[in-house]
């Protein structure tokens, strides 16, 4: 095998592990719901979204339609969501 397939192959295989890592750290989306139900009353979130955006601030959400928003008070800024969009949620 040559030097740039064996680099391939590395390559690839690092691409993988990456991607299993962040699927493992994805919540269900059953948990997901759950805690948005049970982070209604915090006073502060903190959403982690799959395209990779983070964003903290207070907690607006639908449950009937499963839509939200975060309104961030310091960046003067609001984030509407799906729950579907939603990898992780601490609060």
């Amino acid at each position: 095998m040559s030097l740039t397939n064996q680099t391939q192959q590395a390559k690839n295989q690092k691409r993988s592990t990456r991607k299993s890592h962040r699927e493992a750290k994805q919540m269900a989306p059953e948990k997901i719901y759950d805690a948005l139900l049970a982070a209604a009353t915090a006073e502060m979130v903190t959403i982690t979204f799959k395209d990779g955006r983070v964003v903290t601030g207070a907690l607006i959400f639908n449950p009937f339609k499963g839509t939200g928003r975060v309104i961030d008070p310091v960046r003067e800024a609001s984030i509407n969501f799906d729950v579907q969009d939603i990898r992780d949620l601490r609060f």
